[in-house]
């Protein structure tokens, strides 16, 4: 089925692989901060306000980063701002549609105690008020869905935070220097590639018809985070996430009785920058649920930097989650489900 040319044009008609393949490109957008003069003051902390795909950009950020980050940054995925956001904290309130009901509340509390604001958004309210109020911000291009249009926000979320002097620009460069090799890897998952010689269509048939749990570590963990998501929204399909070595304090024990029968497909996402320990418990953990659990398939990252790892892990999981929606008969664009709890939350 997969290498059926036709059925993929009837269950893709919106043509989310086309997206995914043209995602190296985003790695290298011309972006540009608007009202950038009005940066001011010393940033001790930064929080970014964001949901689902909007936040995500943020947890990837932030593991990149981790060791080259002189402050503490925190990703806000909810109504209300920590209690701690004051004159010296960067908030950065980041939603593609500009319309996410969270982000714009953590705005408003953002303006209110003082905070340095920087907005992310391909339009919307989020973008109207920062015009109004003449505030730093990213305009990123539209007309996709958020979760798809990941790299524009990492890409816009680096010039962001280096405007506001919290990292270097230099490395904005590392992110648009990754887009021709990232073009050259994904050229493997392109529909046109026979599923013998397709890693991502490989995997999707071993996944099909399964519920998937995914596993990452420290570094990795966003990622798990973001196969998650691709499974949800374009395969339409339940999945779940967690790290290492959290996982071995809880969850490893579930995995040990019931249920008997499990209808799962375990993926262990690994780095060779991964923490040496987390590498050893992916192992061993596999080797002591034998027999409990089906075996975890590993997927093992490519790339010379976590960040091209990162990105290449990014566009491998939209590409595998959207054949699993091909062959669970479903359009891995649209989620209408979404916008209708946005309808009824309005009323």
């Amino acid at each position: 089925m997969l290498d059926d040319a036709n059925v993929l044009n009837q269950r893709d008609p919106g043509g989310a692989l086309q997206i995914a393949a043209d995602q190296w490109q985003q790695v290298q957008f011309d972006v540009a901060v608007l009202d950038g003069e009005n940066v001011r003051g010393e940033i001790t902390k930064v929080v970014v306000a964001g949901m689902g795909g909007s936040a995500l950009a943020a947890l990837l950020t932030k593991a990149w980063l981790e060791e080259k980050l002189p402050i503490p940054f925190e990703v806000v995925r909810e109504y209300e701002l920590p209690t701690y956001v004051d004159q010296s904290t960067l908030v950065v309130a980041s939603s593609y549609s500009g319309n996410t009901e969270e982000t714009l509340a953590s705005l408003d509390q953002a303006i209110e105690r003082g905070a340095q604001v920087g907005v992310l958004a391909a339009g919307g309210k989020l973008v109207e008020r920062a015009e109004a109020d003449h505030l730093a911000r990213v305009v990123i291009p539209s007309g996709m869905q958020p979760r798809m249009a990941m790299l524009f926000n990492l890409r816009a979320l680096v010039l962001l935070l280096s405007q506001f002097g919290v990292v270097e620009k230099a490395l904005l460069d590392e992110v648009g220097e990754a887009a021709e090799w990232l073009r050259d890897e994904s050229r493997a998952w392109l529909p046109d590639v026979p599923t013998d010689k397709n890693p991502a269509k490989q995997l999707a048939l071993q996944a099909v018809g399964k519920t998937p749990v995914f596993y990452g570590g420290r570094l990795t963990g966003p990622l798990a985070y973001k196969w998650k998501i691709s499974w949800n929204e374009n395969a339409k399909n339940v999945a779940f996430w967690n790290v290492y070595p959290e996982m071995n304090h809880n969850e490893f024990i579930g995995w040990s009785s019931h249920p008997v029968e499990k209808p799962f497909a375990v993926f262990d996402i690994v780095s060779s920058f991964e923490h040496p320990r987390i590498l050893k418990r992916f192992e061993v953990s596999d080797r002591l649920l034998s027999g409990m659990r089906p075996k975890a398939l590993r997927i093992e990252l490519a790339g010379d930097t976590p960040l091209r790892q990162m990105l290449w892990s990014c566009i491998y999981a939209d590409f595998a989650s959207i054949y699993v929606a091909i062959l669970n008969g479903v359009d891995p664009t649209p989620v209408d489900l979404v916008e209708k709890l946005k309808s009824e939350l309005t009323k």
